[in-house]
């Protein structure tokens, strides 16, 4: 009996669980499917058409543009000023190079060692310059010697006259020997005194250092190599302290920059920072392929962040003035002019031809038909291209 019961009550809460009313949907707003129109250049949507939810209005702006602006495209490069080309001195075998590619070097740093058979050579020259020093003063001793002795001979009219002559021209003769030979002592102590040797030193063993400070940039050399070729270099050492930016600036934009203006640099390594150089030098000639004329603008770089073949941008201007903005996604770019799609109401957009006599990588300056607090389609725009 009670188990009767039970599935008597069981059943009757399933019936009244069927019995309930299920969820009905609120039937206040229905998603309108109707088709935005067109009327001239206005375009109206349902307000409860489902594609308003994809645009995205936003407002006019007022702010300062700069006038006469130009952005140019170019990249880091050495200083040519501040480059050093480290060339061997004389013929002869790297024993060690003390730097790698890279290093900072300081003014007057080791930068190789060379073992070169010209050192005794020279040396073997500075003593034959030396002997023959010893040989001319004796000869131009005996010279002045013989000319006092015929001169006094011609005083007593004992010789002729020629005799002395003859002993003038020995003595001159003996004095240029001389001079000749020291000369030719100083030119050979020069040399070993360049090449940072002692005069007489039987070590053939040369040091190579560092004419200016910087960082090594090119390292052409290895050690135990043999090298004839005395004008090639084997190191590059840049003083990085300073950079040029260069830059293809357009024929049609030249006249906008002259030498000596500041310009801004923007680095694609440093998207976010604006960096200020000088330009220091503008091309003579215009690139007939490109038409484009080189500007190279020198940038300070105390930190040594900027490197040769960075990616950079020069962007001048010459002052600012007040101007509409609005985002460069607002403009809808078409074959013969640009347009923005104002909204004039809820759902109702009206199509309007602009200028864009400014524009940077986000924002765009406008003219023509609009004002200030206006709003504008930002993002969506391609719902309303297709009306």
């Amino acid at each position: 009996m009670k188990i009767r019961r039970v599935f008597l009550s069981i059943t009757l809460l399933g019936l009244a669980a069927c019995n309930r009313p299920r969820n009905v949907p609120d039937q206040s707003y229905t998603p309108s499917i109707a088709a935005a129109t067109r009327s001239g250049s206005t375009i109206k949507f349902d307000p409860k058409s489902p594609q308003l939810a994809r645009i995205r209005v936003g407002k006019v702006e007022a702010a300062s543009v700069p006038v006469d602006e130009f952005d140019a495209p170019g990249k880091v490069e050495l200083n040519p000023g501040r480059i050093s080309r480290v060339s061997l001195p004389m013929a002869g075998r790297v024993r060690d190079v003390m730097v790698v590619l890279g290093d900072e070097v300081k003014q007057g740093q080791a930068l190789l060692t060379l073992d070169s058979p010209d050192v005794a050579t020279l040396n073997s020259s500075l003593r034959q310059a030396e002997a023959n020093i010893s040989q001319s003063k004796a000869t131009l001793a005996k010279a002045e010697a013989d000319l006092l002795r015929v001169r006094d001979l011609f005083g007593n009219r004992a010789i002729a006259q020629k005799e002395v002559l003859a002993s003038e021209t020995a003595v001159a003769q003996a004095r240029s020997n001389l001079d000749q030979a020291t000369s030719s002592r100083d030119e050979m102590s020069r040399k070993l005194s360049l090449l940072g040797l002692r005069p007489g030193s039987m070590d053939q063993i040369i040091t190579v250092r560092a004419p200016v400070s910087g960082k090594v940039v090119d390292v052409a050399v290895a050690p135990g190599e043999y090298r004839n070729d005395t004008s090639a270099a084997v190191l590059t050492i840049a003083d990085l302290s300073t950079v040029w930016v260069t830059a293809d600036v357009p024929e049609s934009r030249i006249r906008l920059i002259q030498k000596g203006e500041p310009v801004s640099i923007t680095l694609a390594a440093f998207p976010d920072r604006t960096f200020t150089g000088r330009v220091k030098r503008i091309a003579d000639q215009v690139d007939p392929q490109t038409r484009t004329i080189k500007v190279r603008a020198e940038l300070s770089n105390p930190k040594g962040q900027f490197r040769p073949e960075m990616f950079a941008t020069i962007r001048h201007s010459h002052g600012s003035t007040k101007s509409l903005i609005v985002p460069k996604s607002a403009l809808f770019q078409q074959q013969d002019r640009t347009t923005v799609y104002v909204e004039r109401a809820p759902g109702e957009f009206d199509e309007v031809a602009v200028k864009v006599p400014w524009q940077d990588g986000e924002r765009a300056a406008i003219e023509g038909g609009l004002r200030a607090g206006d709003r504008v389609v930002v993002d969506g725009v391609t719902q309303l291209r297709a009306y």
